[in-house]
């Protein structure tokens, strides 16, 4: 008798415990793929979820910055350069500078590679008494900011003032009685009101402004300035102000520099914040995904062993049932000379074949299951994005090979029997 047509009458004669074997073995099968791609549908959903979080925290981050780097903007300025030889004392004293300076300043400073600093504005500021109303009052000349070369430009921080018109402080025009659109005298030249500033309790409420060209011929100071104001950029390190001073001595040397620090600080602290909240939250998004992920991993580390175990026993159970209960058949196939090698090799034939039906069976029974529940159960993915095609058939290969190992043994143990301790029962 050949080895086919033995195997042929082996699974015909056998035939319900042939089918319950590939049943056991396609379970497992199936098991495996629906695992594998429960596991993975699990694993998007979560990337996707963290993905949208992470982006949600970024933009809320980005707001945020944009929030407070505007609201931070209405601190003013808070750099002052000051011409050389200037005694700060008298700064603190006055509020103003008594020296002056060129103003081709400001443009050497623009036409530079300065990176601590942006926004200049160069002015020329003056205490003195308003003739024409017998008013003390603080003029101050300003120009446009001059934008810097290297750098986009950037919103202003003040509008500048047109030549012919001038800005008025809360105290001079309320108590003076002018408005928007009225003409005035100062020093001798007339101007058109522009704006009226509402109080600020400061000295900006006795301050008037002009266009500079305007206060440079008024004073008989033309092409002079005697401050730029700047505002620091965020760039700056926690030694900020010797940054700066370092940068802008390298080009206007001799100059004087002094930082406003109670804007600097909450302008620097708000920023800080903001910056370590959104690396706090980040980080701990990403640190809730690798926990996920390491969960999922170790899930999948005992789920799968679990499962290929599981039908390993299966077949093991019923091959060694099937060899127990046909051990007279054995026996006498031994009786009539067929070698036990062939026996041997028939009976693992068999469970190759059995692997192969469980394989076969089981795969198309998991893309079955994973269709119909598809939005249900693994969150609307198409089994392109569940299954590699690389699993399926490396499943189709392992299902016969694990059949083989678990009817090796009692397949071993019964073509290795003794015919006549077989057969002295029977």
């Amino acid at each position: 008798m050949t080895l086919g047509k033995l195997v042929m009458q082996e699974l015909a004669h056998r035939k319900w415990n042939f089918l319950l074997s590939v049943l056991a073995l396609a379970l497992a099968a199936a098991t495996f793929l629906l695992t594998a791609a429960l596991l993975k549908s699990t694993d998007l959903e979560t990337e996707a979820m963290v993905s949208r979080q992470v982006r949600e925290t970024e933009r809320e981050m980005f707001r945020l910055e944009d929030e407070l780097r505007k609201s931070m903007k209405g601190l003013g300025f808070n750099i002052y350069i000051f011409p050389e030889g200037q005694d700060l004392g008298e700064v603190y004293d006055k509020g103003f500078a008594s020296k002056t300076m060129p103003e081709e300043y400001v443009e050497r400073l623009a036409k530079s590679s300065i990176v601590t600093i942006n926004h200049l504005l160069p002015a020329l500021t003056r205490k003195l008494t308003w003739p024409e109303h017998q008013r003390t009052l603080i003029l101050i000349g300003i120009r446009g900011e001059v934008p810097l070369a290297h750098r986009n430009p950037m919103e202003p921080l003040i509008d500048p003032v047109q030549r012919g018109r001038i800005v008025l402080g809360a105290e001079l025009h309320q108590s003076l009685g002018f408005k928007v659109g009225d003409r005035l005298t100062l020093l001798g030249r007339e101007f058109t009101v522009a704006k009226c500033h509402p109080e600020r309790g400061s000295k900006d409420d006795i301050t008037a402004w002009l266009n500079l060209r305007d206060a440079q011929d008024l004073l008989g100071q033309p092409g002079l300035i005697n401050e730029i104001q700047a505002l620091e950029c965020n760039c700056a390190t926690l030694d900020r102000l010797a940054e700066i001073r370092t940068e802008l001595l390298a080009i206007l040397p001799g100059t004087r520099i002094i930082e406003v620090g109670s804007q600097a600080l909450a302008r620097a602290e708000a920023r800080l914040q903001a910056g370590q909240t959104a690396a706090q939250q980040l980080a701990a998004i990403k640190d809730h995904r690798s926990q996920l992920k390491a969960q999922r991993e170790t899930l999948a580390a005992i789920l799968l062993p679990v499962v290929a175990i599981m039908g390993l026993v299966a077949v093991v159970v019923l091959a060694f049932l099937n060899v127990r209960e046909r051990l007279p058949e054995i026996g006498l196939f031994l009786a009539l000379g067929i070698k036990s090698g062939t026996l041997l090799a028939a009976f693992l034939l068999k469970a190759l074949v059995t692997g192969l039906a469980g394989g076969l069976s089981g795969a198309p029974l998991a893309l079955l299951v994973i269709t119909a529940l598809r939005h249900r159960v693994f969150h609307g993915h198409g089994l392109g994005a569940l299954l590699d095609s690389s699993q399926v058939a490396g499943l189709l290969v392992s299902m016969p090979a694990l059949a083989v190992l678990a009817a090796w043994v009692p397949s071993f143990w019964a073509s290795r029997r003794d015919p006549a301790e077989v057969l002295r029962h029977d």
